[in-house]
């Protein structure tokens, strides 16, 4: 099982099929347009309006969304009730509400309309919101095609401790696929950014500001963690931000690249993190290493360099990655072989839907290119053999 970023071998079996899939395969190719075993689905369309009172803006996705929101925060409680004797469970239900109002406006507001709507207690709505800014695993891709634009791709995957070993998949992966909205945020009626993400999530973790710049972020294992954070706004030091709350509000608030730059850079954050920031000129991407207190690089295209791409999955650019997941070395394999000159969002899925960097945890797979706005998200699947993660 996996907690807290640390691996624990449960059995002699499950160490044998986890060495046995740590396996790259030949890069793929002609993937796109999505179809065949590794293509489960098209992601549904929602326009929010932030014009509507925040309680209610995500009224309609919910109520479309609310047995499928129901099963995943169930599946969160069955993981949860394992520890502590199941005295986690009775916190959520009785501790967690009280949060909700030290939360950042409009977020708690839209928090508890999600509440309202769907019937489920106030406590596991919450819990919702910041499981996923915890458990977390992605593998991200800002790349240059000079001398015209920044394009970002991105391939997000939940980190799940519950492995199903009749279905061969992880628990809570499952449960969130159904969830997967794209969702287009409008203000006087006009577009301000478009996103893909979880129902019930008010947070963005994948997101777009036509011909501004795209923004996504990943989970940073460290010590100095997620949990640590939290427990510090719950004790009442709140000058940390939610690591998701921020990247929404820089999407629905920044104006250009370097203004989002520089604050994903200078935000005091609840949990380390990555953000990958792709702009609408030459050279604008980069991968921003952050502690919960301050940035510890950022890793820029470099074309002069020869570094017209910067690629993060989670972990420092500058170490080697965990030996059971390494999905950065096949993915440079692949975006090596393809070329500067022949990289597009076509050719890019091929690289995302290459095992292992596909693998039983991806919940989807986002194309977004910032010239012209353009996202397109699809539920993706890992037919057997494949990855763990």
């Amino acid at each position: 099982y996996i907690l807290g970023g640390q691996l624990t071998v449960c059995d002699a079996a499950l160490k044998t099929y986890f060495f046995h899939f740590q396996t790259a395969e030949e890069c793929r190719d002609s993937m796109y347009p999505p179809k065949g075993p590794t293509f489960k689905g098209n992601v549904t369309w929602y326009t929010l309006n932030l014009d509507l009172p925040p309680s209610e803006r995500w009224t309609h996705v919910i109520k479309e969304k609310k047995a499928e929101l129901v099963a995943m925060i169930q599946a969160i409680k069955d993981l949860a009730g394992g520890f502590f004797h199941g005295k986690l469970i009775h916190l959520v239900d009785n501790e967690l509400p009280l949060i909700v109002d030290t939360l950042p406006y409009p977020f708690n507001e839209e928090i508890k309309g999600l509440a309202a709507v769907s019937g489920v207690p106030l406590g596991e709505v919450v819990l919702f919101n910041i499981f996923y800014e915890i458990f977390t695993v992605c593998t991200s891709v800002v790349f240059d095609t000079f001398p015209f634009n920044s394009q970002w791709t991105r391939t997000t995957l939940c980190f799940s401790e519950r492995w199903d070993r009749k279905t061969h998949t992880w628990t809570i992966t499952e449960k969130l696929k159904p969830l997967v909205v794209n969702v287009d945020f409008k203000r006087n009626n006009k577009t301000v950014f478009k996103s893909t993400s979880f129902a019930g999530y008010v947070g963005m973790l994948t997101g777009i500001r036509p011909k501004e710049f795209t923004l996504t972020v990943n989970e940073r294992f460290s010590v100095d963690g997620g949990y640590i954070g939290i427990l510090e706004w719950i004790l009442g030091q709140r000058d940390g931000m939610w690591m998701s709350f921020l990247t929404r509000r820089v999407l629905e608030n920044a104006t250009s690249y370097e203004d989002a730059k520089n604050e994903l850079a200078q935000t005091k954050l609840l949990a380390p993190a990555y953000f990958i920031l792709g702009g609408n000129q030459t050279g604008q991407g980069c991968v921003i290493t952050r502690t919960r207190i301050n940035t510890l690089d950022i890793w820029e295209i470099a074309l002069k360099l020869g570094r017209w791409y910067v690629l993060e999955t989670n972990y420092d650019h500058w170490e080697e990655p965990f030996f059971l997941d390494d999905r950065r070395t096949p993915a440079m394999k692949c975006m090596n072989k393809i070329t500067q000159a022949n990289i597009t969002l076509q050719t890019i899925y091929d690289v995302l839907s290459t095992k292992p960097v596909l693998n039983k945890l991806t919940t989807y797979t986002s194309l977004m290119e910032v010239s012209t706005g353009k996202l397109e998200s699809y539920i993706r699947a890992c037919p057997n053999p494949c990855n763990p993660w």
